[in-house]
């Protein structure tokens, strides 16, 4: 039993609250697996304990701090656009949460997360969005397109930006519903998809607490390319092609396959395997949310999830502490509306573009080229 740990031994050990022993087992710094004796309960690698335990003991260089703010680290630069705090996602100082419950479209967070600016013109006529066997190529395929021929955003009004940004929000609404329609996006969702008045609802609803999310990692890559120049299209091209990943806004189909496991094996039998491996629970825990992703908490307040996801979600939460965040809540969305296969990654991608536009232009205007070091652990150089 050396090698592993109870769960008050680690506690007491690293100074630390039940949620954070189950945030640090949700991203592996600590590798948990089934107490032998009663497996309701896990122990915990007294090696990653440790290691950790050290870390926050010794004093930190420069190099250290600034290499562990990539991943969930400090803030790293500086914004007037959205933050977390107190458990809570603001826009502009505005609870998102609350936001959501006021009704607004996802144009009108848009146009906060701007500043207040660039209400959208339309255009008479605008172009049918592309051919494509998914509404997630006709993304990808939109913005390659509009990046091949749009100028360089250096340089341009800040107005004439917010404009165009609008303008391409109403192009990857387009792209994401594959018509070219007018209204706002949750309705013109909500005719896409063949929903109800309730359906439309709850697609505005998560499309206003998916508009922004901080410094994740698709708005850093939009932040990069905007900060050499580029288009607003080019931007946002950067951060769909980050958020295409598995670790991000392909955390749904993770979530998606935690469900089926569930279904098969009963979800007990499913959340107790994974914590005898040691395995994550995707869709619960967030490293930013200790007590609860707020955004998880204001979406699944508004429908009934499917009685399987109930249950795998209170047995989930009494087995590790950890409760829902936005990618289980975007999944019990789909299967609710019976939304097509992809949906969680469009309705996703297509608020977020109005965090990417409002970040690449706020970028722009400080005219500072993104480009750290690397810190170099490679083959010594010859002399």
């Amino acid at each position: 039993m050396g090698d592993w740990m109870e769960a008050d031994q680690v506690l007491e050990r690293l100074g630390i609250r039940p949620q954070t022993l189950y945030a640090y087992v949700s991203r592996g710094r600590i590798e948990a697996a089934a107490h032998p004796s009663d497996p309701r309960r896990s122990l915990y690698r007294a090696s990653d304990v440790a290691a950790l335990a050290q870390k926050k003991a010794r004093g930190r260089r420069a190099a250290d701090v600034a290499a562990e703010a990539i991943a969930w680290g400090e803030p790293v630069l500086p914004s007037a656009i959205t933050t977390v705090a107190g458990g809570r996602l603001w826009y502009r100082g505005q609870d998102a949460a609350l936001l959501a419950d006021q009704g607004l479209s996802l144009e009108n967070v848009a146009r906060l997360l701007r500043g207040g600016h660039g209400a959208a013109l339309k255009a008479s006529r605008r172009a049918e969005p592309p051919g494509g066997d998914s509404a997630r190529a006709r993304l990808f395929m939109t913005l390659a397109a509009r990046a091949g021929r749009e100028p360089p955003a250096r340089g341009r009004a800040p107005l004439a930006l917010a404009m165009e940004a609008a303008d391409l929000l109403d192009a990857i609404v387009d792209a994401a519903t594959g018509l070219a329609g007018a209204g706002p996006a949750h309705g013109r969702f909500a005719a896409a998809w063949a929903l109800d008045k309730d359906g439309a609802e709850l697609v505005r609803r998560t499309l206003v607490l998916l508009a922004d999310h901080e410094l994740n990692a698709s708005t850093f890559a939009a932040r990069v390319a905007a900060s050499t120049g580029a288009s607003l299209s080019a931007a946002c091209l950067a951060g769909l092609s980050a958020l295409s990943g598995p670790l991000h806004g392909g955390m749904a189909a993770r979530v998606e396959a935690f469900v089926e496991e569930a279904e098969r094996r009963d979800p007990g039998a499913a959340v107790t395997a994974r914590l005898a491996r040691g395995a994550t629970m995707p869709g619960f825990g967030h490293p930013l949310y200790p007590d609860g992703d707020p955004r998880a908490a204001a979406l699944l307040a508004a429908f009934a999830p499917s009685p399987l996801l109930c249950e795998l979600r209170a047995v989930t939460e009494t087995a590790t502490g950890l409760r829902p965040n936005i990618d289980f809540a975007l999944v019990a969305l789909a299967q609710t509306l019976k939304l097509p296969a992809d949906a969680p990654f469009i309705l996703f991608a297509t608020a977020r573009s109005a965090g990417w536009t409002a970040h690449a232009i706020e970028q722009l205007q400080t005219g500072r080229l993104i480009r750290p070091r690397a810190r170099y652990v490679g083959e010594t150089p010859p002399s």
